[in-house]
């Protein structure tokens, strides 16, 4: 595939997730999740060997999909650009990041708990009716920044670097982890290969996450050199190699404070302080959802250009 249709059918992929959000129907990973959950029936087990080969399978067979349509399509650039912007629409989740994160910040707006609270519980793995308002809004902004990446910069990057196998194979470890990935009874072992691989895949888009976020940071009045020395500092704290600079990075440049003692299914973990800031606000949350916006399109831009040279 020639730089120029990668680089573009990555923008406008990004510019169809913007305008349109997930497809209505027959959403890819969708499909992607039902055959995993069916292979999780067919060969669990409590170790690592039967989750690993399930991963490796998967993810295998996601990124060849996308090879052999790159291959396919090799012999006309518009075709090429066709199949690499259906395949980042198809695995971007931008905009429904954002409306959800709206959406959050909306409903505390208007002093309804309960409905802020059974609506971040779908973005988040917390308890969430414990939570006081300004531990709906920190829950809301804590996902939508780990998000950002998972969800936009990080496919973005591996479809830069491999075209549609690095979307749909990244998008396919994504969404494992998020499936097995748990520290849990179930998933210590079984799930052990998708969470280490996950971190494998997001070691450099986190830290390019970090990285836009700190660039991105005056537009919506805050400080570069905040955002960087809160990363510098404060990521280390988290208990995830990769949210920890990205939600740090957050944190900094909103000038607030995140991280703190969460609440999983009973499990209590205190997750650090990440920035020096006030407790965050709902005005924070429609922030944070504008700042995702921007750091997604700043690394559409960055994805473009490294997909032209990496292709020279």
């Amino acid at each position: 595939m020639t730089g120029p249709a990668r680089a573009a059918g990555l923008a406008l992929g990004f510019c169809a997730d913007r305008l349109l959000g997930d497809p209505a129907r027959l959403h890819p990973v969708s499909g992607f999740g039902r055959v995993a959950a069916a292979g999780e029936r067919a060969v669990y087990a409590d170790h690592r060997l039967p989750g690993a080969l399930l991963v490796a399978g998967l993810v295998g067979g996601a990124a060849g999909i996308g090879a052999l349509a790159e291959r396919a399509a090799r012999r006309s650039p518009a075709v090429q650009t066709a199949v690499t912007a259906v395949a980042t629409w198809a695995v971007l989740g931008g905009r429904s990041l954002g409306r959800e994160g709206a959406t959050v910040a909306a409903l505390l707006e208007s002093d309804d708990l309960p409905a802020a609270r059974r609506r971040v519980g779908g973005l988040v793995g917390r308890d969430p009716e414990s939570m006081d308002a300004a531990g709906v809004a920190r829950a809301a902004i804590e996902s939508v920044a780990e998000n950002t990446a998972d969800a936009v910069v990080s496919p973005l990057l591996w479809g830069a670097a491999a075209g549609p196998a690095g979307l749909l194979g990244y998008r396919a470890v994504n969404t494992l982890d998020a499936m097995f990935g748990h520290r849990n009874a179930r998933y210590e072992d079984f799930g052990w290969a998708a969470a280490r691989l996950d971190d494998v895949a997001n070691l450099v888009p986190a830290r390019a996450t970090a990285v836009l976020t700190a660039a991105c940071a005056p537009l919506v009045g805050g400080s570069p050199r905040r955002a960087l020395r809160t990363w510098r500092r404060d990521a280390r704290h988290h208990p995830s190699p990769n949210a920890g600079p990205v939600e740090a990075a957050f944190a900094g440049a909103l000038g607030i404070r995140l991280g703190g003692v969460n609440v999983y299914g009973g499990r209590v973990e205190d997750r650090g302080t990440l920035g020096d800031g006030p407790a965050p606000t709902v005005a924070d949350a429609a922030r944070t959802a504008r700042l995702s916006a921007l750091v997604g399109a700043a690394a559409t831009v960055l994805a473009a250009a490294l997909a032209v040279s990496a292709r020279r």
